[in-house]
């Protein structure tokens, strides 16, 4: 009879879906032939073992893709609207200046006798800073102060006219002469007479003949200066009189602004910034003496572009920042010169006069211009570093089974324009009612699963 080998498998606990297998066998006479089978059974029953064992490792997931089916992860996102424009805030730098400071100095040479200041002196104007020696000048003004007494005198003299005496004078030098000339004219005559009958030379004649000449040469001088005296000082000589003590007026003038100029004056108001010299020193014409600065009416200068020159408005409000504080001033003038180096004008502003800055401290001034540029304004945290430089953000998209409650993130090339505060500019795979993801995007990758938290 036939014997019938029957074997069972047990269904494993982690497999229900696997049913009970049996397999029948029908043993021969041979031995050998037994043995064959019994063999060939049992690799029947390995071969069963193994397939269950990859069945179950098929089909079992993994808990890491149970919670990404169940729990989507949760995300903020910002709905993004196109900007057409944006305003920048740029600031030019520049430097606090005095409205007025000079070098001053003497207007000719000497000796410094005086210097009546030191370095931070507040002065007024008029006081006297330095000065320097003026005895030669003192000299030379009492030399023409006496010239001109004198030459003041005779003036009045010839304003006054001749008294009676010197025409009496004139007179009688007027007769004496006539009667000398009548003396000689008979001397003449008798010589004349003596020198025909041949008792006197021709050299004796001569000699008579020259003294009548020069007296009458002295009668017309003399009967002059009678009618002179007599009719008053003719208009040429005492216009002449009159020029020659203006003249020592004017010398006189010229030596006392000199004498004023050899006192060093503040010429405004200010602080003594330097002194160059001190008591003793000779100086040349023109060496500083001092360095003055205002300080009550500062100025800041700035350089701007000629665009923004352009649109600057004179006498219009302004804002200045100078260490760290904000001050108002006033556009002054706009220099109408580009400077070669910068390629700016300077624009020079006037600060209020209780504002309390050093000059040269460093001023800047804040201008506000619209820049025309579309784009998208984000978050920086919404930036994701991508390859060679570039950025990126995540934007968030519905499943193509379109449930409501899970989105998938999609990558978006971006293009930096602008950075200001902690939003960016951007352009670039973007549209206009784009969700994009704002925080967390360390933990993020394309095509992951999440949901959204608007904010």
């Amino acid at each position: 009879m036939d014997k019938q080998y029957i074997s069972k498998f047990p269904e494993p606990e982690r497999s229900p879906e696997l049913k009970e297998s049996t397999l029948t066998i029908k043993p021969q006479n041979s031995p050998q032939l037994k043995k064959w089978q019994v063999v060939s059974a049992s690799l029947i029953l390995l071969l069963t073992g193994v397939g269950i064992g990859r069945v179950e490792t098929n089909q079992a997931p993994t808990p890491s893709q149970q919670l990404t089916q169940v729990n989507p992860l949760p995300v903020k996102t910002t709905q993004i609207q196109s900007s057409k424009s944006y305003q920048l805030v740029q600031s030019y730098t520049g430097e606090v200046v005095a409205k007025l400071q000079s070098e001053i100095g003497f207007e000719r040479g000497g000796k410094l006798v005086s210097i009546s200041v030191d370095e931070g002196d507040r002065v007024t104007t008029g006081t006297v800073v330095a000065q320097i020696d003026t005895s030669n000048l003192s000299a030379q003004r009492q030399s023409l102060v006496a010239q001109k007494a004198q030459a003041e005198a005779r003036l009045r003299e010839l304003q006054n006219g001749a008294r009676s005496e010197q025409i009496a004078a004139a007179q009688a030098s007027v007769r004496d002469i006539e009667r000398q000339l009548e003396l000689e004219q008979i001397k003449r005559d008798r010589r004349k007479y003596l020198y025909e009958q041949g008792a006197i030379s021709k050299e004796q004649l001569d000699e008579i003949d020259f003294n009548s000449q020069a007296l009458s040469e002295r009668l017309a001088n003399a009967q002059s200066n009678l009618a002179e005296l007599v009719n008053g000082t003719r208009y040429e000589q005492i216009a002449a009189q009159k020029a020659v003590v203006e003249q020592l007026s004017a010398q006189i003038n010229d030596l006392e602004i000199t004498i004023a100029k050899s006192s060093l004056k503040a010429p405004f108001s200010g602080i003594i910034a330097l002194r160059y010299f001190d008591k003793g020193t000779v100086i040349e014409t023109g060496n500083p003496i001092v360095r003055v600065v205002e300080d009550s009416q500062l100025e800041v200068k700035i350089g701007v572009p000629n665009d923004i020159a352009t649109q600057l408005q004179l006498k219009s409000q302004q804002e200045v920042e100078i260490g760290g504080k904000t001050y108002p001033a006033k556009v002054k003038a706009i220099l109408p010169e580009v400077d070669p180096a910068t390629r700016t004008r300077t624009v020079v502003l006037q600060l209020a006069s209780n504002v309390r800055v050093s000059p040269q401290q460093i001023a800047r001034l804040p201008i506000t211009q619209t820049v025309a540029t579309e784009g998208y304004w984000l978050p920086v945290t919404a930036l994701v570093k991508s390859d060679r430089g570039l950025w990126s953000c995540y934007a968030v998209v519905a499943t193509q089974n379109n449930d409501a409650n899970s989105y998938k993130i999609e990558r978006r090339l971006l293009e930096v324009l602008e950075t200001k505060g902690g939003q960016v500019l951007v352009r670039g795979t973007l549209k206009e009612g784009d969700a994009i993801v704002t925080d967390g995007t360390q933990r993020l990758v394309p095509g992951q699963l999440v949901s959204t938290v608007h904010h």
